[in-house]
């Protein structure tokens, strides 16, 4: 900030902060317009009583109303635009033309000049701390004021050196005074907006950084519930969600199944074409899993090549229709990797959760012995839990 008049010696920051408070200015300057022209039309009549109508009240009751007018001008052009607030018109040239009138109010009424020099210090004092203005404008008034009151009081009126003297010193008191106070409270209005910015950039910083933990601690939690090579859930935080399906069923008397999903000779493809190779055929058959199931059903890899996934309001025949159609997708897709000769194939488990079990456990122990079943039968079916004959496959339509 400059170190005399207490703007921002940036202009970009010292119109920002002009814009600011850009309104809160303009409702301080219209109460201030009001009150001088008030002031003024009351100063008139308060002139007759003492002069009469003689010519000198006449003049001065045309000197008040053509500053009381200026005021309630510039009230009227601030309302209109309050972007006028900072610039020179139309204030200033008001405020000149009321500091000319209370010059000439001297010799037109030397009578009372023991109270002009009051009256002037006050005006000087109203300049810096009543009529919002930048302190530059301030100053060039209020020496215009106070150099004008002492030129007349001297030469038009006669008045002693001693008086002058006095009314010098009181004047240029009330000059320093309000200079000072003036530069003093514009630089702690800015210092005030520049704290605000100081903290409103903070704020962002700290929203941002929350933010930014929140994207974290997501991404840590997504981290921690997924299967890092297939994207589905691990074996956590599928029994959670899991769990959570269960309660929901048991509270709405709805079945619920889950199914065991193995793929076929896996060791065998690990050892023959590589690590490799085998997390893409499991990248694969996830991606089939997923596109085979609802957005209420559930899926979690669980082992190597193991994934469960859970049916909520699901029975068994529905189970068995979705696990065949998924058996028979991944059974027909090729898979790049592999022997053309060498079909890629899934031995699926369903088990149904019965009615008074309160965990998935007895379920997924139902579902695996199916699966189990299923592999020592020759393996690509599926089986439900509970059927002793062959293998039961469903036929789909299409």
């Amino acid at each position: 900030m400059t170190p005399w008049s207490g703007e921002f010696t940036n202009r970009r920051q010292e119109a920002a902060f002009r814009r600011s408070v850009r309104d809160t200015t303009a409702g301080l300057l219209r109460a201030a317009m009001l009150t001088a022209a008030l002031l003024f039309l009351v100063l008139g009549v308060a002139d007759f009583p003492r002069l009469g109508p003689t010519d000198s009240f006449f003049q001065l009751l045309g000197l008040r109303l053509l500053a009381a007018a200026g005021c309630l001008l510039t009230w009227w052009a601030v309302r209109r635009n309050p972007d006028l607030t900072f610039r020179f018109a139309p204030l200033n040239p008001v405020i000149w033309l009321g500091c000319t009138v209370l010059i000439l109010i001297v010799p037109l009424g030397p009578d009372t000049l023991s109270t002009h020099a009051p009256s002037a210090a006050v005006a000087v004092m109203a300049l810096y701390l009543f009529v919002p203005n930048r302190v530059p404008w301030m100053v060039a008034a209020s020496l215009y004021l106070t150099l004008g009151f002492l030129a007349t009081t001297a030469l038009w009126v006669s008045t002693p050196p001693s008086v002058v003297l006095v009314q010098s010193l009181v004047l240029g008191f009330a000059n320093v005074v309000g200079f000072l106070s003036a530069r003093r409270l514009a630089r702690l209005q800015r210092r005030q907006y520049a704290s605000l910015l100081d903290e409103r950039a903070y704020c962002r910083r700290l929203q941002g950084e929350i933010r930014e933990r929140a994207r974290l601690e997501q991404r840590l939690r997504h981290m921690a519930g997924t299967d890092e090579l297939t994207g589905l859930d691990n074996r956590r935080r599928f029994f959670e969600r899991a769990e959570h399906a269960l309660h929901r069923t048991r509270r709405h008397g709805s079945p619920m199944t889950l199914c065991m999903i193995d793929l076929d000779h896996f060791k065998t493809i690990n050892d023959r074409y590589g690590h490799a190779v085998g997390d893409r055929v499991l990248v694969q058959v996830a991606g089939q899993c997923r596109r085979h199931i609802r957005d209420i059903d559930i899926i979690g890899r669980i082992g190597g090549e193991e994934f469960v996934i859970a049916f909520p309001d699901t029975d068994l025949g529905k189970a068995l229709d979705i696990n065949e159609r998924l058996r028979r997708c991944i059974e027909a897709t090729p898979t790049l990797d592999l022997d053309v000769h060498e079909p890629l194939s899934v031995t699926i488990g369903i088990a149904c959760i019965e009615p008074g079990e309160t965990t998935l456990t007895p379920a997924l122990h139902r579902a695996d012995a199916a699966l189990y079943r299923g592999k020592a039968l020759g393996r690509n079916r599926v089986m439900v839990h509970g059927v002793e004959d062959e293998p039961r496959l469903v036929v789909v339509d299409g």
